[in-house]
């Protein structure tokens, strides 16, 4: 059942009634095998988790429900999904990179995708996106020079590094941040500040040099923090 894409599963799950600051830096721990790995994919039992998964298949994002997974030393990814792709107003749109991601964050992502990124590209740059590239989400790590987990370690965060565009252009935050062109200054400037009203962390290159090379952007947190 975890194959099937959650539209194949829209109908059992109405039928069954119908994520501190955590940067993402840090030293990758090795990969953990997991506690307690269920080896099928059941409907999440919490109304939440249902009302989360439908969201996600309204907003036409393709992507699969993932069994929870335990890692141990408080890492996991409970209530996880694997993103194929999201939808813009006029397409699809692609991810690169993407690991497991909880519902939340992925609802999250694909809400700011559509209409910060893309809309912000078109109106700004003049060309609609057609790819998002992240350097990854699930990582079970610390935040650097902390023994606080990361968000990454609960597939609670993801790093987005570049925007591809429709006439080929490749913005990226690393080489673009401090463009010379006005344009692409005020498009990843646009985006970010568009990011800060849905999630609940992000971090950018503004923030630290650590975070020269990509937003992180991440769900949950007792407060709101934009940098």
């Amino acid at each position: 059942m975890a194959a099937r894409t959650f539209s194949a599963l829209a109908p059992m799950l109405a039928f069954a009634l119908p994520v501190l600051l955590a940067g993402c830096v840090g030293a990758p721990q090795p990969a953990p095998r997991p506690l307690r790995n269920a080896t099928t994919w059941h409907p999440p039992a919490a109304p939440e988790g249902r009302m989360c998964l439908a969201n996600l298949s309204r907003s036409y994002a393709s992507f699969t429900p993932l069994p929870d997974q335990y890692y141990g030393a408080g890492c996991s990814a409970v209530g996880a999904v694997r993103l194929a792709s999201l939808r813009s107003d006029g397409g699809i749109l692609q991810l690169s990179n993407l690991g497991p991601v909880t519902c939340p964050l992925a609802s999250t992502l694909s809400g700011w995708a559509r209409f910060g990124v893309d809309r912000a590209a078109k109106s700004i740059l003049g060309s609609p996106l057609v790819r998002i590239e992240t350097m990854g989400s699930y990582s079970c790590r610390n935040v650097a020079g902390t023994s606080r987990l990361s968000a990454h370690a609960s597939a609670n965060a993801v790093d987005v590094s570049a925007f591809v565009l429709a006439d080929g252009r490749r913005i990226s935050v690393l080489h673009d941040w401090d463009s010379a062109s006005p344009q692409v200054r005020a498009f990843l400037a646009t985006i970010r500040d568009s990011a800060c009203k849905r999630f609940g962390t992000v971090l950018s290159p503004e923030y630290n040099p650590a975070h020269r090379d990509h937003l992180h952007l991440e769900v949950g947190g007792m407060r709101p923090f934009c940098r």
